[in-house]
């Protein structure tokens, strides 16, 4: 079993940064692919970033690549979602999700653990 529980939202306006922590408990999180999602009011949730438990491979939707980074720290059981330059339309309920999946998916399904969300708000 996995715990996740997420921090690190707020409102903030275009153009600024955030990082996002996520704090798992268990002891396999260090086996997790640990992957980044949000849901937009009205909208489904979408994949955002994921990097695989050893930390050598990642992957991000096109719509963050090249402004968030997703880092982990095994030693801290804590992954991390480095958000820069956000725009109003990065506003969404961040989840944070672990799955003993091999490579860093894109599919919500092939994550087991879910945490509970954190509110990021970005106002023009």
């Amino acid at each position: 079993q996995v715990q996740l529980v997420e921090s690190g939202g707020g409102l903030v306006q275009a153009g600024d940064s955030l990082r996002l922590a996520c704090a798992a408990s268990g002891r396999t999180f260090g086996r997790n692919t640990m992957g980044w999602f949000r849901q937009a009011p009205g909208k489904e949730r979408e994949f955002v970033a994921a990097r695989t438990w050893s930390g050598t491979l990642t992957s991000y939707a096109d719509s963050v690549k090249g402004r968030f980074t997703i880092s982990r720290d095994n030693a801290k059981n804590t992954v991390y979602l480095q958000m820069n330059s956000l725009k109003p339309e990065d506003t969404a309920v961040y989840y944070c999700a672990a799955g003993r999946v091999a490579g860093p998916s894109v599919y919500g399904s092939d994550y087991s653990y879910w945490g509970q969300g954190t509110q990021v708000t970005v106002s023009s």
